[in-house]
């Protein structure tokens, strides 16, 4: 299952960052950052639970930048 969010993010490396640090959580297949749209695509593995992995997600993601915020 694909699902896109509505982000805040200030650069386009911090994106690539937060990119790479959805893509490193459990429960998530793939993830595509879009800076300049300020959207982020996450295909969920199946199975998974959606709350219980967009928390982590966004926990991964306040490591990179701590002022991200991801409209779950």
């Amino acid at each position: 299952m694909k699902k896109k969010f509505n982000i805040e993010v200030d650069c386009a490396n911090c994106a690539a960052k937060m990119e790479e640090a959805t893509k490193k959580t459990p429960g998530v297949k793939d993830a595509v950052v879009n800076f300049v749209m300020q959207k982020m695509t996450v295909e969920f593995e199946e199975g998974a639970d959606l709350n219980d992995v967009m928390k982590q997600v966004l926990k991964n993601c306040k490591k990179v930048e701590s002022d991200i915020e991801i409209e779950i």
